[in-house]
């Protein structure tokens, strides 16, 4: 780890920003790019050795993607942690939101109990290139799949294109221009609506679905396996719209996230992290602006029920393309 250089750091830190939250798996790209570029790459990013800083190095990260996530979504946050702290207060369960707070609470439970359990074990057997990029082709399989569904079936719970504020009603500044901060209001204010709207949707499942779907991110942790992209096709099963199980994932994604990078802290700030820890608050940087990006991007590319098709496609292309160069050699 004390071999780490600020490129490495760089580009491990901007990669998990960006993949952590597309259904592409940030696992399998930090495992496969140093097996693929070689070299020291490959010596000082392994992530499959007992006790890996590189492991701590990338988990770490996750702090920052949180981060990201929470600024990002922080009125529903705000929201939904007000209607967790009303129920336990009132003692019952009225509201979408209070309602909400509860099922990511259970969903999330699956995932933290196989994640201390199972974690180190699937690391250590399964991190490794060649299954890493089996496991992304089968990523992509999943997602092609999930799509398959989306269009044989209608979603009975919406999507988060019902109606909400038009862009298009913005009254015109004087002189029959509408500002350009005035639309960009305009449309935060539409996305603050729609996943209002969806939240209150999402929150007519059943308990015993939210665990189902929220169970769908044990699968992540074999590398190569997307969390989003899981609980997203899963949700699809579970006859969510396609927009909203991208929403449910990202809601139940930042306390994950977030709790595997508190969890690592300690060894970052230990004997792992001395010589790194510059390297790290570059990569924790980048990996932040990667994150805020992307949901930012995502959530509005699903906004339109956009398909899960072209991840799908680069997966099985990237995860194959990878195996056989492996293989080759």
């Amino acid at each position: 780890m004390s071999h780490m250089t600020y490129a490495e750091a760089m580009v491990v830190g901007l990669v998990q920003g960006v993949t952590e939250l597309f259904p592409v798996s940030s696992l399998g790209h930090n495992v496969l790019i140093p097996a693929l570029v070689g070299g020291s790459w490959a010596q000082d990013l392994n992530v499959s050795t007992p006790e890996s800083p590189y492991l701590a190095f990338i988990v770490g990260l996750h702090v920052a993607t949180a981060l990201a996530m929470i600024i990002y979504f922080w009125r529903d946050w705000l929201r939904i942690i007000s209607g967790l702290i009303s129920s336990i207060r009132e003692r019952r369960v009225a509201t979408a939101d209070q309602r909400l707070a509860w099922m990511i609470i259970l969903a999330t439970i699956p995932v933290g109990i196989a994640g201390l359990a199972l974690e180190h074990l699937f690391r250590v057997v399964f991190s490794k290139p060649i299954p890493t990029a089996i496991f992304l082709a089968v990523n992509g399989v999943i997602l092609l799949i999930g799509e398959r569904r989306t269009r044989r079936t209608r979603p009975h719970l919406g999507t988060l294109n019902e109606p909400g504020p038009d862009v298009q009603t913005v009254a015109p500044a004087p002189g029959g221009r509408r500002t350009a901060t005035a639309v960009a209001r305009a449309a935060r204010q539409q996305e603050i609506d729609r996943a209002v709207a969806a939240d209150g949707r999402l929150a007519t499942m059943t308990y015993t679905q939210s665990v189902l779907i929220g169970s769908a991110q044990i699968f992540a942790l074999l590398p190569g396996i997307s969390r989003d992209g899981a609980v997203t096709v899963f949700g699809l099963f579970r006859g969510l719209s396609r927009a909203d199980a991208v929403r449910f994932s990202f809601l139940l994604s930042a306390p994950v996230i977030l709790a595997a990078g508190v969890l690592k802290v300690p060894d970052l700030t230990g004997p792992l992290g001395d010589g790194v820890r510059g390297q790290v608050l570059v990569g924790s940087l980048l990996s932040f602006v990667g994150a805020y990006l992307s949901v930012r991007f995502l959530t509005r590319y699903f906004a339109k029920e956009r398909p899960l098709t072209p991840f799908g496609i680069y997966c099985l292309a990237a995860g194959i393309g990878s195996l056989i160069y492996l293989l080759v050699r």
